[in-house]
């Protein structure tokens, strides 16, 4: 089992598959369990199971901050 990604609030991320409004870069805003994340194109907020989100993505965009 490949180790876990650091994820941060804030992180903009490219996911696998564009959202049905057809943008595909999304920005990190809830973490946890649950990772929540809100469409760059669209505003759109969905959460996801954290190991389906670590499957989900393609590339970081942009790293957040650290804190």
């Amino acid at each position: 089992m490949p180790p876990p990604i650091d994820i941060y609030i804030g992180d903009i991320v490219q996911m696998r598959k564009a959202h049905p409004c057809g943008g595909d870069t999304w920005r990190v805003v809830r973490l946890g369990a649950e990772i929540g994340i809100r469409c760059l194109t669209c505003d759109h907020k969905v959460l996801l199971p954290r190991a389906e989100f670590e499957r989900r993505v393609k590339r970081f965009v942009e790293r957040g901050s650290q804190q």
